[in-house]
């Protein structure tokens, strides 16, 4: 997993210079983590807690206890997918988060670690959508079901269930229409899904994956927080992390949640999908030489 430097490591590096006591660099590392997205709660926890552990106003010390408080308050337990019946990938998001791509990108890589996966078009509602999903699913060499654009996504995975059980695969990647994460109806589509997939695969591992833009930001807060109520979220795919200055956005979600971040997006290729790994994420974000 390589992330481009943010510039988070830069400022913090600014306040360093010329003396400087401790509490002078606190009340600047507070505001420059809320204005790089980890949001007021969040950040207030985290520099009351580096406080508590300082006992130097040392560069070298502040931002190695940061990491350690950060990586303490994020939720890093991945579940892992090894043998047992099949495993269904549920993957929605608002529009306009990489959702269709993301798709693609996860069968790709699972195929490309010898895995049967089978993708599953349920966003029959957004123009075109079927059609994004069917190249990226040529790209990554896996086979598509689908139906027809206005069609029931209920049925497209009732159809998907079938021939993932007769074909004997090992995952089953269901893309779901892009919704708003206030609109109560398409949330509940989402419930109808779920109850489907109960009915046909019962003893299947399911995972429901949210996908959310790195760029948006504290409004990634709040919609992870309303998936969250409405159907539940196992895992966050954080999309265009390599398109974002700022990054704190994913300590606060899967701090304040405890939810796991899974993948990241980190380009337009197919291969641009990597395991998120926290270690290697603070680096970035700290602008670590390491």
């Amino acid at each position: 997993m390589k992330l481009k430097k943010l510039s988070l490591g830069q400022r913090l590096n600014s306040l360093f210079k010329g003396q400087r006591d401790s509490e002078e660099i606190l009340s600047d590392i507070e505001e420059l983590l809320i204005t790089s997205d980890f949001g007021i709660e969040f950040t207030t926890d985290v520099v009351d807690e580096l406080r508590k552990r300082l006992t130097s106003s040392e560069r070298e010390e502040c931002v190695a206890t940061l990491k350690e408080i950060i990586k303490e308050r994020m939720t890093l337990e991945v579940p892992r997918f090894d043998g047992g019946d099949i495993t269904v990938f549920l993957i929605f998001g608002v529009n306009g988060t990489g959702k269709t791509t993301t798709a693609g990108k996860i069968a790709f890589r699972l195929k490309e670690e010898g895995k049967k996966v089978l993708i599953a078009a349920a966003d029959t509602f957004r123009d075109a959508a079927i059609e994004q999903l069917a190249v990226w699913s040529k790209r990554a060499g896996v086979p598509m079901i689908k139906q027809y654009q206005g069609s029931d996504p209920g049925a497209v995975v009732f159809d998907a269930c079938d021939s993932a059980r007769s074909r004997d695969v090992d995952f089953l990647i269901v893309d779901t229409a892009g919704r708003l994460h206030n609109k109560e109806r398409l949330m509940e589509e989402l419930v109808k899904i779920g109850k489907i997939l109960d009915r046909k695969l019962p003893d299947a591992q399911r995972m429901k994956l949210l996908t959310l833009d790195a760029t948006t930001g504290q409004n990634g807060v709040s919609q992870a927080d309303l998936f969250n109520q409405y159907v539940g979220v196992d895992g966050i795919i954080l999309t265009k992390l390599d398109s974002s200055a700022k990054g704190g956005i994913a300590c606060v979600i899967s701090g304040k949640l405890n939810i796991p971040i899974l993948y990241a997006g980190l380009g337009e290729r197919i291969e641009d999908l990597v395991e998120f790994n926290i270690d290697v994420y603070l680096a970035s974000l700290f602008n670590d030489e390491e």
